[in-house]
């Protein structure tokens, strides 16, 4: 077929990032226009079809982009400065700063962050059903406790927004220093799981997002990637 017709909904999930059940929601509340209209459940689009979303026109096409970042502390993950602090975008070549962040670290927070325009692979990286593993350098104010530790891992940490659970495990020649693996993502998650124990987080970088890894890139630098 020359031209052939996707759903809707899948369509809208691939290009904004979000999940087909939430494009049905936007469709039912008539916030999707098709060709200047209301658009309806279960509809079929082309390439002769224009697609209407929060007064802009979503092209059929689209060149995906794929983007790895060491983020330095002190950079927000936002397009909008907040405050003083500048964003990641500042480190961007002008080619990559329409990407949208896949997920975030907050500003105190350096290491692997990725960027991309291709919604669903936005969504797949970041659902909590995908379960991506995500591996952090953590450094604390002090040695973690061996009860405290087997209680992170083993059982969780329970914090206002539900439990806490991932693997923490000891870096070798380091006094304070450890390697934590989760797949949730949370706001600030480790931090918080570490301050309910009397703990608090010197330094977090994070190495390893999925199957991508920062290997060698230099902070504030960044590199294409393939999905």
């Amino acid at each position: 077929m020359d031209n052939p017709s996707v759903r809707l909904n899948k369509f809208l999930a691939e290009r904004i990032g979000i999940s087909r059940r939430e494009a049905d929601d936007l469709i039912a509340a008539g916030k999707v226009l098709v060709d200047d209209q209301p658009a309806s459940l279960g509809a079929r689009i082309d390439k002769s079809n224009k697609v209407c979303y929060n007064k802009k026109i979503i092209p059929f096409d689209t060149e995906y982009l794929y983007l790895a970042v060491n983020k330095p502390v002190g950079y927000v993950c936002s397009r909008n400065a907040q405050g003083p602090a500048p964003t990641i975008y500042e480190l961007l070549p002008k080619e990559y700063q329409h990407l949208k962040t896949v997920g975030r670290l907050d500003k105190d927070s350096s290491g692997l962050i990725l960027l991309t325009n291709d919604g669903d692979f936005a969504y797949q990286m970041t659902h909590p059903k995908f379960r991506k593993n995500k591996v952090y350098e953590v450094t604390l104010d002090r040695p973690l406790e061996p009860l405290h530790q087997q209680m992170i891992s083993d059982y969780g940490v329970m914090l206002d927004d539900g439990p806490s659970k991932f693997m923490v495990v000891k870096r070798n020649g380091e006094a304070a220093s450890y390697l934590v693996t989760l797949s949730e993502g949370r706001n600030r998650q480790i931090r918080r799981t570490f301050a309910a124990l009397g703990y608090r987080v010197e330094t977090l970088h994070r190495t390893v997002f999925g199957k991508y890894e920062l290997s060698g890139l230099e902070p504030g630098k960044c590199v294409t990637i393939k999905p």
